[in-house]
């Protein structure tokens, strides 16, 4: 496949053109070493197009990830998901839709939905193990969607931070039933059209989704891209996306999107395939001490209190022994491997995890199993957001209103959202997750 992003920048940077544009390094490094980064960072001149004006070689490589997809559309993100997210619920208000989202949202949503002044109908996942996962409540969502007779989407995180895949084909039908939209936030899922089985959402019946590619594909920090199945909606994503993106975006991100394409067309399948016999072998040979879960099998999803390990010790005994996880409490830990990874990879994580099981003390077995409830609203998302706030101990929160949401990414998942009454559970869990103060209303 051609990647007309990259081919032109590295003709380009190869130029020797006097740069008498930005950015103001001059494609110069200022430090040994990273030389050739800066020289691929350049601005919108002219032959290298505009992302949200697109008519030339960003176009050209977009309509490469489109068909690689089988979408309507696709559109470039040098802004994460988040700027997906944005898009997305932008166009659901010009719909004059209202969010129906299961809970486990990352902040990125409400956050989207606080600049849009979009209030949420909330439905609780089952969840598994902590605020993490979970699985839709279809009867829950269908209660929401029957009770008014207003125009609504349904969002959804799949997978989720554990790698748990949501039932995306039911959720489409119970969408067409009530003539409602549904849009995923699938930022760890763009791999899932290259399984075996394609299963990612746009396939599977999702209306619009976002994926981030630097999450699971080899393609720089920020790189992602905004999908959707309806052609009328192709219009629309650059639209959507331009109304919070910087007029500036990466060319270096964009320049590893294109180059995706490549890898997608030529490799992934083949490494994935291999992959998943690696991926199996890991988790059969740790299934006597180790219990795994979630559904993508990139997402190596240790349940730590259930196998009899503490998951922070866990994850620093991995730390000494070489291996950097994705994330860790005290409940989970979270291996997060790739289709770009290697034979080395599987070897180093193996031996790693070799070394922390021989020395770590099992304790008895523990399952973090409860099941946090709404906590009441006292107010819109966007007014807890934009009020006066101020930052205090989690400890003397309880009956304040929460203002803007301050949990760290990972895993940014809400336990209370902007607007609602703080109470003594959201206390206990935001304790259970480290988080040791929070933003709420004056």
């Amino acid at each position: 496949m051609n990647t007309p992003i990259y081919d032109y920048i590295k003709k380009y940077a190869a130029s020797g053109t006097v740069r008498v544009h930005m950015p103001g390094h001059k494609g110069r490094a200022p430090v040994a070493g990273l030389e050739a980064l800066y020289r691929c960072d350049i601005t919108e001149i002219c032959g290298a197009d505009s992302l949200f004006e697109a008519d030339g070689i960003i176009a050209e490589s977009e309509k490469n990830m489109s068909s690689l997809y089988g979408t309507a559309a696709t559109a470039y993100s040098a802004a994460g998901s988040t700027l997906c997210i944005q898009a997305m619920l932008a166009i659901m208000k010009n719909e004059g839709r209202r969010v129906i989202a299961l809970r486990n949202v990352h902040r990125a949503f409400l956050n989207a939905a606080a600049l849009l002044d979009m209030d949420v109908e909330w439905s609780m996942p089952d969840y598994n193990g902590g605020i993490l996962s979970g699985r839709a409540d279809m009867k829950d969502i269908e209660r929401l969607l029957a009770a008014d007779e207003r125009p609504a989407c349904v969002y959804v995180t799949s997978p989720d931070y554990t790698g748990v895949i949501a039932d995306i084909p039911a959720l489409s039908r119970l969408c067409r039933k009530y003539g409602a939209k549904l849009i995923v936030d699938n930022a760890h899922g763009p791999h899932l059209a290259f399984m075996p089985e394609n299963i990612h959402p746009i396939a599977l019946g999702a209306d619009m989704c976002c994926d981030s590619a630097h999450k699971m594909l080899p393609a720089l920090t920020g790189a992602a891209m905004l999908h959707t199945s309806r052609s009328e909606y192709a219009p629309l994503l650059k639209q959507a996306m331009g109304l919070f993106a910087s007029t500036s975006p990466s060319y270096p991100v964009m320049m590893s999107l294109d180059m995706c394409n490549r890898y997608i067309a030529e490799s992934i399948r083949s490494d994935i395939s291999v992959n998943l016999e690696r991926l199996a072998a890991f988790r059969e040979k740790f299934s006597g001490d180790i219990l795994f879960s979630g559904d993508d099998p990139f997402h190596v999803t240790i349940r730590a209190a259930e196998s009899g390990y503490n998951g922070i010790d866990f994850a620093q005994k991995l730390r000494e022994n070489g291996t950097e996880c994705e994330y860790a409490d005290h409940d989970t830990v979270i291996l997060l491997m790739a289709p770009f990874s290697t034979d080395e990879d599987f070897a180093g994580l193996s031996a790693a995890v070799l070394a922390t099981v021989r020395k770590s003390e099992k304790t008895a077995p523990a399952k973090a199993a409860f099941a946090p409830k709404l906590p009441e609203k006292a107010m819109s998302i966007r007014e807890a957001v934009f009020a006066q706030s101020e930052v205090i101990p989690v400890e003397q929160a309880e009956g304040r209103i929460c203002g803007a949401v301050l949990v760290p990414c990972p895993p940014a998942i809400p336990i209370a959202a902007s607007g609602e009454v703080i109470n003594r559970e959201c206390i206990n869990i935001f304790k259970r997750y480290g988080i040791e103060s929070v933003s709420v209303v004056k």
